[in-house]
């Protein structure tokens, strides 16, 4: 039951929002409960209907053989007596319509003889598919609207969160655990309200019929609980390490599929597969002991519930019960062993999808590293500059920044060049708040960055960079990402500015032309053009590169430099690049080194001084004695 109440108080936020059909859902299921009697009550009247001494000789008894005196004034006779006048009632109410034993049979008792049981099992059968209807029809949007909070929870989370987390680990939240809730809830709340329903009611028909026998299966229903108990931890243990392994699995699965270049160029095929096929096997494992506890559950409670129903035979026989009552009774029997039997598994369903609501509440409970305070101060537009005081950054090791001290006034180009893991990206970062600086602070207009609203603070920057982030949908729709309400004509002039009009109306539909996921349909020159039109949408005032061309040869690198150059008009350009001769015309550049600034100046200065952009400038084949048109060509032009 605590694994019922843990799903059950995760989802009652959600459950309660279509309360309507829920409701209706658990009502019907009420009645689908109760329907089941009627089939006890017609086996009973039946039987009763018949010739009694004819089914005695048939049985080897009489109607009452054996048959115990009742005390007057007992429990047994005031029971005897509810009996008798309930069957009385019913016998009034239906005996014109029934057929009996010694009496001419008319158009109306053949009427009811011959739809009486397709009468019960067709209400029995609409009603129980009313109940999963409104149920399924709760559970499909619970589970879409869970989904959508797992992403929403996903996007609010700071980038240390994803460093840390495996991509098939975050698949498996989305799909897998909520999957398992969605079954729980269509599947397991249905059958949690119908079966009990018909157990209780049924067990209550039963005591009617006989209260001794009835009293027997009662004390005899617990031992059935003990396989069901024992079988249903395994079964959760098997679904943890399942889960567990199936994470992995989709982990390598996508690290994989996504680096299939590098290894088909390494041929590192077979060693994929085989560390696929390794990960496969402890999901087989796990699959196994998870189906040895769900199968196990049937034939351990039919084993314990036969050798109870032998009990009950030879006590049957002691008793002396009606033939009609008897008749009733094992009907009764048989509507309450399948529930029980539908309960058992639905006890292991729950336990495993307790893991799955176990790891999203987790995920729940992680709050962003980085996001607004109570009050966020307000920025409706950038007017002065950009201020880093003693800015220190780490990643909770060795430091990535250390004392940088900078001011970058509106309007300036400032170019951000060094040697890998010197920390040009991680300063990009903390300028768009993905981060919070560990030391000092980065102020923008007088204001702290930890202080400006989040989203104000993305409205005043536009990002391109070399890793070219496009998404499956049209043209249009990609460059629309960079502004909410861009227009067909923004969008175009956006695609003109960024010298990408021109490719798009050569695609099969245009601006309309779905580009693929990544936009693997494009090259990588059109790519990027196509990111920097996205960041012409935006028309953001600072314009933040991060080695926008690295990865271009030198064709393409010509067309985006020139896409670049416009886009940088009158704007704030902060502009990190490996290719020195990409900065020519920065304003000011900083080298960096270690964390530190090592170096700051223009580019000719820097070339003259001799210093390590100098030589950084040497290994590229850039001399201080090449004039500025030499110096803007692109380094993958020089000898």
């Amino acid at each position: 039951m605590q694994y019922l109440a843990s799903i059950l108080k995760f989802g009652w936020p959600y459950l309660r929002r279509y309360w309507v059909r829920f409701a209706a859902g658990i009502l019907l299921g009420v009645a689908f409960g109760i329907s089941n009697l009627g089939f006890v009550w017609a086996g009973k009247t039946i039987v009763s209907r018949m010739d009694a001494q004819q089914m005695g000789a048939l049985l080897g008894q009489s109607a009452r053989k054996d048959s115990k005196p009742i005390v007057a004034g007992s429990f047994s006779e005031r029971l005897e007596k509810l009996k008798v006048d309930l069957e009385r009632s019913a016998d009034q109410l239906v005996d014109p319509w029934l057929p009996r034993t010694g009496r001419a049979v008319d158009w109306r008792q053949t009427l009811g003889g011959v739809l009486l049981l397709p009468l019960l099992v067709a209400a029995r059968g609409y009603i129980g598919f009313l109940s999963s209807y409104c149920m399924g029809w709760v559970s499909e949007r619970v589970v879409n609207d869970l989904r959508a909070d797992v992403l929403l929870k996903l996007n609010s989370l700071s980038l240390d969160y994803f460093n840390r987390a495996k991509m098939g680990d975050l698949l498996a939240r989305v799909n897998s655990d909520t999957s398992m809730l969605h079954r729980s809830l269509d599947t397991g709340l249905s059958m949690l309200i119908k079966e009990p329903v018909t157990i209780v009611g049924t067990f209550v028909m039963l005591i009617v019929l006989d209260w001794r026998l009835s009293l027997f299966v009662f004390l005899f229903l617990p031992v059935c609980m003990v396989p069901l108990i024992v079988l249903g931890r395994k079964a959760r243990k098997a679904g943890l390490a399942g889960v567990q392994a199936t994470v992995t699995q989709s982990s390598l699965l996508i690290e994989a599929l996504s680096g299939i270049r590098v290894v088909k160029a390494f041929g590192l095929e077979a060693r994929q597969v085989a560390r696929f096929r390794e990960i496969s096997r402890d999901i087989i494992r796990a699959a196994m002991k998870n189906l040895q506890a769900r199968e196990l559950v049937n034939p351990a409670i039919e084993t314990v519930a036969m050798l109870g129903l032998g009990g009950l035979v030879v006590f049957i026989f002691q008793s002396g019960a009606r033939v009609d009552d008897l008749a009733g009774f094992l009907i009764g029997l048989v509507l309450i062993f399948n529930p029980i039997k539908k309960l058992a598994a639905l006890h292991v369903l729950f336990q495993q999808t307790s893991a799955g609501v176990q790891r999203l509440l987790t995920l729940f409970t992680e709050q962003p590293s980085v996001r607004d305070v109570a009050q966020p101060e307000r920025l409706k537009g950038f007017t002065q500059g950009i201020e880093l005081r003693g800015v220190g950054f780490s990643y909770g090791g060795k430091p990535v920044l250390q004392d940088i001290q900078l001011t970058i006034p509106r309007g300036c180009r400032l170019g951000i060049a060094g040697e890998s893991g010197g920390g040009k990206s991680t300063l990009i970062n903390l300028l768009f708040r993905f981060y919070d600086v560990t030391e000092g602070s980065i102020l923008i207009d007088g204001h702290d960055l930890r202080a400006v609203a989040l989203r104000d603070l993305q409205r005043q920057m536009a990002l391109v960079s070399q890793e070219i982030v496009l998404f499956d949908m049209t043209v249009a729709e990609n460059i629309a990402c960079g502004k909410d309400g861009a227009t067909r004509e923004e969008i175009e002039a956006a695609a003109k500015g960024a010298n990408a009009h021109e490719f798009i109306l050569q695609l099969p539909q245009g601006y309309e032309t779905r580009i693929g996921e990544r936009g693997v349909t494009l090259s990588g020159g059109q790519r990027q053009r196509l990111a920097i039109a996205r960041a012409f949408v935006r028309d953001a005032p600072i314009l933040l590169l991060d080695e926008a061309t690295a990865s271009l040869d030198s064709a393409s690198e010509a067309e985006v430099e020139a896409a670049i150059d416009r886009l940088e008009h009158n704007r704030t350009v902060v502009c990190v690049a490996h290719r020195l001769a990409t900065l020519a015309n920065m304003d000011k550049i900083l080298v960096m080194a270690n964390g530190l600034v090592v170096e700051s100046g223009n580019y000719e200065e820097l070339l003259h001084r001799g210093g390590a952009f100098a030589e950084m400038a040497r290994k590229q084949g850039i001399g201080s004695n090449r004039s500025f048109a030499q110096a803007s060509l692109p380094a993958a032009s020089t000898p």
